[in-house]
């Protein structure tokens, strides 16, 4: 009998054999039609590989992170999303380009990301002049060891900087055929029409979950309007929904224990809304992580999340909230037991919240 993955999986998708077992793998691909450029075909979940060079959690060697990314192929996911900030000099970047040489190159889609800059003494600001956007594009290629970068992405507004400049820097880089795609992230309303002017943007890339949903009124919209794709990262709410601070603790030096809503008081209030959301899963025979994806999958199908994991238990885990099947009455009911008002806590904290979209106007050319 086929397990819920694998029907789902051969009702959508195409083949794939793994040389080395001789198992037989199937991509639970969708085609997304976006009106800026013809059909891209990307798996329905994505991979966020941040997480493997340490973020929540203590970093994995190369060969149990390359390890995890070739089960995620194997297993259906050809979308990887990484930056040229994940990990110290950048580890992250050079881990996913081992992990492809392992891998058909042809039938992944990369994404890569630039524009974070620290200062000596570690302060973090954003960088997004042309000539800064050809030299992190050039980094990244050679980190990376690949010959193109499939989806190159704005990581965040530089405020100082047309967001025209950048564009036309980047489209040069797509007529040279180092990049194949244009991305922003964490882009206010009118820099994404600006910059969608200049070169059609295929994707935007936001917090979207459960507990952040501050872009369905604006950005969503006009992604819609655009024929933009979002791609939405931390959709379980930096592992929230997963259990991280609830029932499963995290070590000192992760990120988290310097986010406002996995601290004191406004922890204990978000609790409240990981047993409601845990209560649903249970009524509905699955994981309160695969409940949250599969709230989040039902928001569109221009909508893909990208979750990312060290273990391939919770690998297995996202994957099988693609098998859920929700009706209007149990979104509604999933959204009312997790009111987005309700969230104790900024979503980040104050040393990157000057970085958020609605604060990612750029000056006029």
């Amino acid at each position: 009998m086929r397990s819920a993955t694998e029907t789902l999986n051969l009702a959508v998708g195409t083949g794939f054999k793994h040389k080395k077992c001789c198992r037989f793998f199937i991509f639970p691909a969708i085609f997304l039609s976006f009106r800026c450029f013809a059909l891209i075909k990307i798996s329905r979940l994505g991979f966020g590989c941040g997480g493997l060079s340490g973020y929540l959690n203590a970093p994995l060697s190369h060969e149990a992170g390359c390890s995890v990314l070739k089960e995620a192929f194997y297993k259906g996911i050809t979308f990887f999303d990484t930056a040229n900030a994940y990990g110290r000099n950048h580890d992250n970047e050079i881990m996913i380009g081992k992990a492809l040489k392992q891998l058909p190159r042809e039938r992944i889609r990369l994404a890569t990301k630039f524009g974070f800059s620290s200062s000596e003494e570690g302060q973090i600001s954003v960088k997004c002049t042309p000539e800064y956007a050809r030299e992190c594009c050039e980094a990244s290629l050679k980190y990376l060891d690949v010959d193109y970068i499939d989806l190159y992405y704005q990581h965040r507004v530089d405020t100082s900087v047309p967001i025209e400049n950048t564009m036309e820097e980047l489209k040069k880089l797509v007529e040279e055929g180092k990049i194949k795609y244009i991305g922003l992230s964490e882009a206010s309303a009118d820099t994404i029409r600006r910059a969608h002017a200049v070169h059609p943007i295929t994707a935007l890339q936001m917090e979207y979950s459960l507990w952040t949903r501050d872009i369905e009124d604006e950005i969503i919209p006009l992604c819609r309007e655009l024929g933009i794709g979002i791609v939405a990262y931390s959709p379980l709410g930096r592992g929230f929904f997963g259990g991280k601070g609830v029932v499963e603790s995290f070590p000192n030096d992760s990120y988290l224990a310097v986010h406002p809503r996995f601290m004191g008081e406004n922890l204990e209030k978000n609790k409240l809304l990981y047993a409601r959301l845990s209560s649903l899963a249970a009524k509905h025979a699955c994981t309160p992580p695969q409940l949250a994806l599969a709230w989040l999958l039902h928001q569109g199908d221009d909508i893909i999340p990208i979750p990312g994991t060290t273990k391939v238990k919770n690998l297995d885990s996202n994957i099988g909230s693609l098998a859920l099947k929700l009706t209007q009455e149990d979104l509604k009911e999933i959204s009312e037991a997790v009111p987005a008002n309700e969230v104790a806590g900024e979503r980040d904290p104050a040393i990157l919240a000057k970085f958020e979209w609605k604060n990612a106007n750029t000056p006029p050319k």
